[in-house]
C-alpha cells in the first residue's frame, strides 16, 4: 500500500479482508483532508484522556482517605471562597 497513491477524501471506506500496518494507516490519515485529520486527532486524544482518567480514578480510589479533611471542613472552605469572591 505504501507505493500506491492513496486518495481518500470520503468519510466512509469499506475494505473487506484488508490488513493495514501502522505505516499504511498513517499514510491513509495523512491523505485525509484537514477536517478529517482533525477528527482523527480528536478521537485519539479523547481515547488517551479516557484511559488516563480511568487510571487516575483507579489510583485515587486505592488511596486511603485523608483523615484531616472532613466534609464539614470542605463545606467551610467552599463557603469561605464564595464569600471572598462576592463583590463588596
Amino acid at each position: 500500500m505504501k507505493d500506491r497513491d492513496i486518495a481518500l477524501r470520503s468519510s466512509e471506506i469499506t475494505i473487506p479482508n484488508v490488513r493495514l500496518g501502522l505505516e499504511d494507516l498513517l499514510a491513509v490519515i495523512h491523505s485525509l483532508d484537514e477536517p478529517s485529520r482533525a477528527r482523527v486527532a480528536h478521537a485519539l486524544a479523547e481515547t488517551e484522556m479516557d484511559a488516563r482518567f480511568k487510571d487516575l480514578i483507579t489510583q485515587l480510589a486505592a488511596r486511603a482517605p485523608a483523615e484531616d479533611v472532613t466534609d464539614g471542613y470542605i463545606d467551610r472552605e467552599v463557603q469561605a471562597v464564595r464569600n471572598a469572591a462576592r463583590p463588596a
